[in-house]
């Protein structure tokens, strides 16, 4: 057996602040617990919760780890009592609460998936986060099924690209995506959107509107909040979902909830990163059943747009701010 370092190198958050304060350190090597792997990180992904965290807005469940980063992928190098379906040597992606900007990280098991044939280590890594977080949200919150319609706000972000695929992929009818610029709406359209709508000089309800006769669409995923909620409401059919991911232009409006009761609406909404090793685990099983085919048979891929070296964190985040990437931003250590 390989005997392991008793230090690694990890980004701390040396201050709330800008995207500087992100520094390379050395942390003592994390050992795995009870139902927890040991994964010596080779890439691992950034995620807009890791923007709040660094700026002091998103502090870590209880027991998680201070160091930034919510999904990695490696290779196992130390499993923990529990765990009898994974080994030392097996190539992997995780999902964790905290800990992914290091060169080592502890995950809970049930959160740990084998990397789909074919795939990189940079790919297997921009998984977790989003894909996690599409599945809970559109297929189980938001109850999408095939034939139906769907917007995605933020088309062009590794949520969104994700979305926009896997709804492809599993049935929809019509998919409908905002982005900031002629260029993203055409990526959006490429990875399968019917339309990609840029919200810098379009109305995204009137668009709604018009390319669906007038019912408006069956589910909408939105990260915007703000004015877009009153919007989101107008443009859900009868029936409609609309879920919640984030509230990238706040969470506290004046709204006229009228059309909720008037067209029996549902508004619902999570957040992934606090939930249970349980609630996750249900997660990861669902979609190594239902996804991982998918990504084996590049049906659905994670869309890559730029790697920065581990030490280069800082950048990474730089970039992720200036909201032009399509796709995802991954550290490779």
């Amino acid at each position: 057996m390989t005997t392991l370092p008793a230090t690694m190198t990890a980004i701390e958050i040396s201050e709330a602040g800008a995207p500087e304060v992100l520094k390379p350190a050395s942390r003592p090597m994390p050992l795995p617990g009870m139902g927890e792997v040991l994964i010596e990180v080779k890439a691992a992904g950034v995620n807009r919760p890791d923007i709040q965290q660094r700026l002091g807005q998103y502090d870590p469940p209880p027991g998680a780890s201070d160091i930034p980063g919510l999904e990695v992928a490696g290779v196992i190098v130390a499993v923990g009592l529990g765990v009898p379906h994974l080994k030392v040597g097996d190539e992997v992606c995780a999902l964790v609460a905290g800990g992914g900007y290091a060169t080592y990280c502890a995950a809970p098991a049930p959160q740990t998936l084998p990397i789909p044939k074919g795939l990189t280590m940079v790919e297997a890594a921009a998984i977790p986060e989003t894909f996690f977080t599409v599945w809970t949200n559109v297929f189980e919150r938001a109850r999408f099924q095939p034939g139906e319609s769907i917007l995605i706000h933020g088309g062009s972000s590794g949520i969104g690209t994700t979305a926009i695929q896997l709804c492809r992929a599993l049935g929809a009818h019509q998919i409908f995506a905002t982005a900031g610029s002629v260029e993203k709406c055409r990526a959006c359209e490429a990875l399968g959107a019917t339309r990609g709508i840029d919200y810098k000089i379009m109305d995204f309800l009137k668009v709604v509107r018009e390319l669906t006769g007038g019912r408006g669409v069956d589910v909408i995923l939105d990260m915007v909040g703000g004015d877009y909620f009153q919007k989101n409401l107008s443009a859900l059919a009868m029936e409609g979902r609309l879920v919640h991911v984030a509230f990238l232009k706040g969470s506290k409006i004046e709204v006229n909830l009228a059309p909720i009761m008037m067209k029996r609406l549902t508004v619902t909404g999570s957040t992934l990163r606090p939930r249970t090793v349980e609630q996750k685990g249900s997660i990861a099983a669902q979609l190594r059943r239902t996804v991982w085919p998918l990504l084996e048979k590049k049906i659905v891929k994670p869309v890559i747009y730029r790697t920065f070296p581990l030490a280069e964190a800082a950048a990474a985040h730089r970039l992720m701010e200036t909201s032009e990437h399509i796709g995802k931003i991954v550290l490779v250590a």
